[in-house]
């Protein structure tokens, strides 16, 4: 080693030693600026609301403005791949649903992984599907309505909230658990399809308790099944699908608090206490419990198994139905 690239490498280590401490100060202060949470879905749905609720208690805590950011658009993919690009400070956050673990195996060229690309923050819910079909079929129970499915083929149509959804792979593991024909309809989420459910041009959606309890409880479609291996509180009169007959059925849509890949490890620490704290208070619990959303909580250790174990069981869904990727 010569005598200039000894003095360079000297420099170098000098300014990266000098810097050490202003990252470390930085990072201690955080946050000194608003923080932004990326929501990629439009405003109303799970996440939307959870974002909202938990953003305002949060920006509490951090003691800066929390600015709750909605970018729907491609099956979710816009906003998630925005939140993916951001740059890995705390400062850009985001939450995400059901459509994070499945869009992997539906869709070529991402642009991001659901495990690389990111920093799990805190789980933070599960929402249970309810089977809600058009009242005027002459159905009170699942197995009915499947026997009503299969003697009125042409009349099974199934609408879905599009393709990456959760209710779109809920429907296709009912189409698998129940050998049933049926024709899936997609539609630009729950508001979109609710009107031809009303009317009777779809038979059943598989849709969100959030999305769906007001028609339910108004009697505009009849709740026939919940969607998780155990019932929900939501709809506790409501059985399960796997209680009348279709054995290991569990589908629901669940998601949390993300950050961009390398994100350093005491912002996440301070973001997951902070949201964990959030989850806990009485009156945020009962404002997304009423919207049917179960609160959840723990490690980053923890959401990042929840993620592992979804990708494994939407890869397996995806596989034999025969979806192939666009």
């Amino acid at each position: 080693m010569n005598k200039r690239q000894s003095l360079f490498q000297l420099a170098a280590v000098s300014a990266a030693l000098a810097f050490a401490p202003m990252w470390a100060q930085a990072q201690g202060n955080y946050p000194t600026r608003p923080v932004r949470i990326i929501v990629p879905a439009p405003p109303g749905g799970a996440i939307d609301i959870i974002a909202r609720v938990v953003g305002d208690k949060l920006a509490i805590a951090l003691g800066q403005a929390v600015i709750v950011d909605n970018k729907p658009g491609a099956s979710n993919n816009l906003g998630t791949d925005q939140l993916a690009k951001s740059a890995p400070d705390g400062y850009t956050i985001g939450i995400v649903g059901g459509s994070h673990n499945i869009n992997k195996f539906l869709f070529k060229n991402l642009g991001w992984d659901p495990e690389k690309s990111f920093e799990p923050i805190v789980y933070t819910h599960e929402v249970p599907l309810v089977f809600a079909i058009y009242p005027g079929i002459p159905a009170k129970t699942l197995p009915e309505f499947i026997t009503w499915m299969k003697a009125h083929p042409a009349d099974a149509k199934v609408a879905t909230s599009g393709r990456g959804s959760a209710q779109e792979m809920a429907a296709e593991m009912f189409r698998m658990a129940s050998k049933t024909e049926m024709l899936l309809v997609p539609y630009k989420g729950s508001s979109a399809a609710h009107p031809d459910l009303l009317a009777g041009r779809t038979a059943l959606y598989i849709d969100t308790i959030s999305a769906i309890q007001a028609q339910v409880k108004g009697n505009n479609v009849r709740a026939i099944a919940v969607s998780t291996a155990k019932r929900t509180q939501a709809l506790p009169d409501v059985p399960t699908a796997a209680e009348q007959g279709l054995k290991g059925y569990d589908a629901n849509t669940n998601g949390g608090f993300l950050a961009p890949a390398g994100t350093p490890a005491a912002i996440i620490t301070r973001l997951n206490t902070e949201i964990n704290t959030v989850l806990k208070m009485p009156e945020v619990r009962a404002k997304l419990e009423a919207a049917g959303i179960e609160v959840q909580g723990g490690t980053p250790q923890e959401y990042a198994a929840v993620i592992k174990s979804d990708l494994a069981k939407w890869g397996k869904v995806v596989k034999e139905a025969n979806i192939e990727p666009e």
